[in-house]
């Protein structure tokens, strides 16, 4: 049983970054899904692929897993970079390409 401990990705349907800040405990599954044949729905009898835990920080997230016994893998976030754009260089002489309708 192997643990990830990651920051979620922000969400992509949104502009905002709640949810972002705190780390999260999640377990590999240890079994495949498989598909049931009546309904097609997708099943899998690993309990742990529904738990899902919050920790404030990476390190309060590492002695958890420490402190169970746990076998746990950290990936760190990778940082967006953020350009300053602003409105007003839709209409900059400097701009490459004339602006149209």
């Amino acid at each position: 049983m192997t643990a990830r401990i990651f920051k979620p990705a922000k969400n992509a349907m949104q502009s905002g970054r709640s949810k972002t800040k705190e780390w999260q405990l999640d377990y590999e599954p240890e079994q495949p899904r498989a598909v049931e044949p009546l309904m097609g729905w997708t099943s899998s009898g690993d309990m742990k692929q529904q738990i899902t835990l919050h920790f404030h920080s990476k390190e309060e997230a590492v002695a958890y897993c420490e402190r169970k016994g746990i076998a746990y893998q950290v990936i760190e976030p990778k940082e967006s970079v953020r350009r300053p754009v602003a409105y007003a260089d839709n209409f900059s002489f400097r701009r490459g390409e004339p602006w149209t309708h």
